[in-house]
């Protein structure tokens, strides 16, 4: 199935750099492949190191001259873009869901997400403030202003092909800073779809660019991102070896980071809570693009006094997705994005039932409609030292476990490496501040399963990584503050 688009000219199979649609020099290529039915969509240039070079560079030197254009224009190009996302709405749905498997439906809503930071940051580009400080010992007055800290590299995953990428140059070019972006090799045409759209939206030329690196050449252009001294900051969203590996890579010329890594999200679904409403909110956490995103629930605990008849609802729910071709009318859930992803899940399984996980709902391969379609598992009777407790899933397994008291369960929430989001599902006030203060994570839902508002400050602690990604907060990190130290301002008397 080849999907028909409004708009044929958002389909782009060629590195942007410069304002251009360039022709690769590269003898490899790779295959962008939709993961629905195994049909090849594109075939893409492998670009070469040197390639990589330049397109640097060339970030580098329009960054020499966008630093300076007047905030009115940064302002006014993002809320072109946010604009043009709208307008181009159903066109970049279908490149999601094409290249990356998700329903639909899910698809439409990542690329409203995705505009969102566009629109927010248009106008918080204008509130970049600094500050005044009087120091106590002298007359002089300090000034402090932000400035930005250079041309950025990002680096975007496969699994949120327009939000991820949005979320990161929204802030950067609203800053002043210039990008170059390397999105995942499985889902690289969202990316440019939405470069295209910068071009329209009025952005100079290369303030920002998209290079193109197959599964296997992209270390290689990481690398190339972390140690040129051109590029002051790298975003990076992706598994956390990958991250300790780039900043790793980065100590050569010590330049700024953002990383936003794996998580284990816990949900803690108190006696009190409204229990619909947490059965929803859990499904809608833990099943938002079958369990592919870093905050999805990785464990779901639950207080024994409800404990039996949320797995019942939770069950209920589940069995009544609708799994299929994202474009098919009523599917609630589409595939997987790779085979290795599915290992995983059946992996976790194993274990668990192994050591004594029950089988609430059966999951599995669904063949008859590919092979990357998976129906969901869920277990119960889930404890500490299975793998599914320990490990990020990152696919459609819905693991629970049973608790006492608030007491145990933090305990077991915060047993772990990673510290990006939790969700806590309660009536009671009390519990939830207490709750949600001690809880060890960035970010703490409350009886809600999203996190999805360009206001939010997006990160985690721990080793799920460290910076904040949207929000007031969100230009910080593609920022340096600036003191200039003003002595003998009132002169002399």
């Amino acid at each position: 199935m080849t999907p028909k688009l409004k708009n044929p000219e958002l389909l782009r199979t060629k590195p942007f750099i410069n304002g251009e649609w360039v022709e690769s020099k590269s003898t490899k290529t790779f295959d962008v492949i939709d993961p629905a039915t195994e049909e090849g969509i594109a075939t893409i240039s492998d670009q070469t190191p040197e390639e990589i070079d330049e397109a640097i560079q060339i970030t580098k030197i329009a960054f020499d001259s966008y630093k300076n254009t007047p905030v009115a224009d940064r302002s006014r190009w993002l809320r072109n873009w946010y604009n043009l996302m709208l307008e181009n709405l159903d066109d970049l749905a279908t490149l999601v869901t094409w290249e990356n498997g998700k329903c639909f439906t899910d698809a439409i809503g990542e690329i409203r997400y995705a505009a969102s930071y566009f629109e927010w940051f248009s106008e918080e580009a204008k509130r970049n403030y600094g500050h005044t400080i009087q120091p106590a010992n002298h007359n002089n007055k300090i000034i402090t202003y932000k400035q930005p800290v250079g041309p950025v590299g990002l680096l975007c995953p496969f699994n949120f092909p327009a939000a991820m990428g949005a979320r990161k140059a929204a802030p950067a070019l609203a800053a002043g800073c210039t990008c170059i972006m390397k999105p995942d090799a499985q889902t690289p045409l969202t990316a440019l779809a939405m470069a295209y759209l910068a071009e329209k939206a009025g952005f100079p030329k290369g303030v920002f660019n998209v290079v193109l690196s197959s599964v296997e050449s992209t270390p290689a252009c990481g690398l190339k991102f972390c140690e040129s001294p051109l590029i002051k900051k790298v975003s990076f969203t992706g598994s956390t070896p990958v991250g300790k590996l780039l900043m790793k890579q980065s100590s050569s010329t010590l330049k700024k980071l953002s990383m936003e890594l794996g998580g284990n999200a816990p949900i803690l679904v108190f006696d009190d809570a409204k229990l619909d409403q947490a059965v929803e909110q859990s499904i809608a956490s833990k099943f938002r693009s079958l369990g592919q995103t870093c905050v999805c629930a990785n464990r779901i605990y639950v207080q024994a006094g409800v404990y039996d008849e949320f797995c019942k609802r939770f069950a209920e729910k589940v069995k009544g997705f609708k799994i299929g071709n994202g474009f098919d009318e009523g599917v609630t859930h589409g595939c997987l994005i790779n085979a290795r992803a599915i290992d995983k899940v059946e992996e976790h399984v194993r274990d668990a039932v192994g050591k004594g996980a029950k089988v609430i709902v059966e999951g599995g391969r669904l063949t008859h409609l590919g092979k990357h379609f998976y129906a969901p598992y869920v277990i119960g009777n889930v404890s500490p030292e299975m793998k599914c407790s320990v490990e990020e899933t990152f696919g459609p397994l819905a693991a629970i476990a049973k608790f006492e008291n608030q007491q145990e369960v933090l305990q077991q929430c915060n047993d772990t490496a990673f510290g990006l989001a939790a969700y806590v599902f309660s009536e009671n006030l009390n519990t939830v501040w207490q709750v949600s203060e001690q809880l060890e994570t960035g970010m703490v839902s409350v009886n809600s399963g999203m996190f999805t508002d360009a206001a939010l400050p997006f990160g985690g602690v721990k080793e799920s990584g460290f910076g904040r990604e949207g929000s007031l907060y969100g230009m910080d990190d593609y920022t340096v503050v600036k003191s200039i130290s003003l002595g003998n301002v009132y002169g002399s008397s």
